[in-house]
């Protein structure tokens, strides 16, 4: 036993020969970002299966069986997988997962997305494929919440050879910028014009409080919008994100489609987000007078 396992659990010390087991690092643990991005993905679940009457307290423990992963996928996705609601055994409980896996796979695959997971991963209660897992769903489905930003944590991996414990340290990046996971999704010609003049766009920064947006609306479709439905001064991030919710409700309800970017797309300044709405107003109202 080397001194840099010191915190490992007595059942850790159980490994059968070459076999290896990951672990996240107890300072990455106790790093505020980690913790800020393991509560918002906690509460996204919560809030996306609360009509299931599924409250998620912690990630490994609750998801490991592939069951709220079912329910959570299936309610993202609007679609029903042909699985057992309930199972026991273990080996009920991988064939759960192998099959919500493989949908999510397919959901994924066609996006460019690393697939930092797996069934044996996943069913092993590792905590950083879970959240790897998580991550890309929030993304995949534009989840209405706020990552954290380049989280990284140190990860020990433990193999037991030749009876003996040994251990290895390496960094793990949960998300990076918001712009670069996006982009995994989808380039157009918006990126083109990105590639080109990103110096020339800063003027749509203005929209980002949402206070134009909903004032636009209003200006387009000819009615007052009455200002105790939105914040004409917003000061918080939640405000802001409230206007440009509001403001996209708005746009609904003039027959544009739903938009592709998200309110805190644009409320974090994300131009190439703010320039897609904007160019679905001037789509549809560029003959009104």
């Amino acid at each position: 036993m080397s001194p840099a396992l010191a915190d490992i659990h007595p059942e850790d010390t159980q490994l059968e020969e070459n076999e290896e087991r990951t672990m996240i690092d107890p300072t990455s643990r106790d790093d505020p970002k980690f913790k800020e991005l393991v509560k918002v993905l906690l509460n996204w679940i919560n809030d996306v299966l609360v009509e299931e009457r599924i409250i998620v307290k912690q990630l490994e423990e609750d998801l490991y069986d592939g069951q709220v992963l079912q329910k959570l996928l299936e309610k993202l996705a609007g679609c029903k997988l042909n699985v057992t609601e309930v199972t026991q055994s273990e080996i009920g409980q991988k064939q759960k997962l192998q099959t919500v896996l493989e949908a999510v796979h397919d959901l994924l695959r066609p996006r460019g997305w690393a697939l930092r997971w797996s069934v044996d991963s996943i069913h092993g209660k590792n905590l950083v494929a879970i959240l790897h897992l998580l991550v890309s769903l929030a993304m995949h489905f534009r989840a209405p919440i706020r990552l954290p930003e380049h989280v990284t944590v140190q990860v020990v991996v433990v193999r037991k050879r030749e009876g003996l414990l040994h251990s290895s340290h390496i960094s793990e990046e949960l998300t990076t910028a918001t712009e670069m996971m996006m982009g995994r999704f989808e380039r157009d010609a918006f990126d083109t014009l990105f590639d080109h003049a990103p110096d020339k766009l800063s003027v749509v920064k203005k929209f980002a409080d949402g206070v134009y947006l909903v004032l636009l609306m209003g200006l387009l479709e000819d009615y007052f919008v009455p200002l105790h439905n939105f914040y004409l001064t917003p000061e918080s991030f939640d405000q802001k994100v409230h206007n440009v919710s509001f403001a996209f409700e708005l746009m609904l309800d003039g027959g544009l489609k739903k938009p592709k970017a998200r309110p805190e797309d644009v409320v974090n300044l994300d131009l190439k987000s703010t320039l897609r709405v904007l160019y679905n107003l001037f789509t549809k109202y560029k003959n009104v007078e």
